[in-house]
């Protein structure tokens, strides 16, 4: 092609561009004469950025509401010059910090507020240990199931993992956030007290279940198939209804530390994993049930007679009695995964933080563990290393601190 034909061509090429040009910019101008011309979408926030759950209500957020993916659960002595006027003092930081948190907000003292940008369902729930009350000097006003829980025949606890005269147990779906408010609430509780210990748990990934879907633990089992549902079960063996004003809404936590023998469960086949736990792995049933929630028929026989759950079973042990239909409780589970121990006695350090609520732990969490602690074929897979009880107090209102009316003149 010689270079006057080339040229030419080049130019045309502009003539064209250039008239498409002017046909979009006059288009445009018609279209936004005519009010047609869309303003750019703004990107939508990500559902956890704008996930909260209501702090104030009858009830402490984090009891009734649905698990979170990410837990941490701590523990903490009271300092030995601290006193009641301290501690209210304490209680007013505490929920203001922890109302602020949950709604999105920072905390007054918060240097890197951008962290608590997106809430993820955070809850911060209080409890209140035995020596709290002595301090408090409200001994009178302490309930008479809080004390240590009796002796287990299986029990191999630790000091490190057992008791506490406070707790916080704070729960989201972003692990940062958790991080970022515990490390908060410990700063600021610095002046009264000592961490005694932190318990950090997961579960699946918000999104990773159907809503409602029990979670499994790490031995591939789903954990709390009978956990309360409906407001009137929640009435019936959660909520305490009776005593004074700051426990009438309020709840009784009972933590047990379990540690899991992975080695040992890895080497048995479905079938032993199956009658051990005596559920079905894959649907969470009774063994031969059909519904994970399906209570568990002893009087179920396979063809040879024998009963198709073993009586020893976990999930047979578990279940209440009929003539004591209040031995339930609301389970709680997170799942731990930890680096090995150095002179730990497996290759792993995997276990449960297992948390649930009831109105009296003597009435219904101690006679199911006593049960379980008698004869639960589980209990060649996992130990108790760590147990702790607290007192939940009521929810606030708007107005009001934690335990406002426990710590009143």
């Amino acid at each position: 092609m010689s270079p006057d034909l080339s040229r030419r061509h080049f130019l045309g090429g502009l003539g064209v561009a250039a008239g498409a040009s002017a046909a979009a910019a006059a288009g445009a101008s018609q279209a936004h004469a005519i009010g047609l011309e869309r303003e750019p979408e703004k990107p939508k926030k990500p559902p956890l950025q704008t996930a909260t759950v209501a702090f104030d209500g009858v009830h402490q957020a984090g009891i009734d509401t649905p698990s979170q993916s990410h837990l941490w659960l701590i523990a903490f002595n009271i300092k030995k010059d601290v006193d009641r006027t301290r501690l209210r003092n304490l209680m007013r930081v505490w929920t203001d910090d922890a109302r602020r948190m949950t709604a999105g907000k920072a905390s007054r003292t918060d240097l890197d507020y951008e962290l608590m940008q997106a809430p993820a369902n955070l809850t911060i729930t209080l409890g209140l240990g035995e020596r709290f009350f002595e301090v408090a000097e409200k001994e009178a006003e302490k309930p008479d199931w809080l004390k240590p829980l009796p002796a287990y025949k299986t029990d191999e606890l630790r000091e490190e993992w057992n008791g506490g005269d406070l707790c916080l147990q704070i729960c989201a779906d972003d692990p940062v956030v958790v991080s970022h408010a515990a490390r908060l609430m410990i700063r600021n509780s610095a002046p009264y007290l000592d961490v005694h210990w932190i318990q950090e748990g997961f579960l699946n990934a918000k999104g990773a279940l159907q809503e409602g879907e029990t979670p499994r633990n790490l031995f591939g089992q789903k954990d709390g198939t009978i956990n309360p549902r409906a407001r009137e079960e929640f009435k019936d063996q959660v909520w305490i209804e009776n005593g004074a004003d700051w426990l009438r809404g309020g709840s009784a936590l009972v933590v047990r530390r379990i540690e899991m023998d992975m080695d040992g469960w890895d080497i048995l086949d479905r079938i032993s994993r199956k009658v051990a736990t005596g559920r079905e792995i894959d649907t969470g049933a009774p063994i031969g049930g059909k519904d994970e929630f399906e209570t568990v028929d002893l009087s179920k026989t396979d063809e040879y007679g024998l009963p198709l759950t073993d009586p020893q079973s976990h999930v047979a042990l578990a279940m209440p009695p009929k003539e004591l239909p209040n031995q339930k409780l609301l389970r709680r589970v997170y799942n731990y995964d930890l680096p090995p121990e150095k002179d730990g006695r497996f290759t792993s350090n995997t276990g449960l933080v297992f948390a649930c609520y009831q109105k009296n732990p003597l009435e219904q969490f101690h006679p199911i563990q006593q049960r379980l602690a008698e004869g639960d074929r589980m209990n060649q897979w996992i130990f108790h290393i760590g147990s702790a009880v607290f007192v939940m107090p009521r929810g606030t209102s708007e107005s009001e601190y934690w335990a406002q009316d426990l710590l009143a003149d």
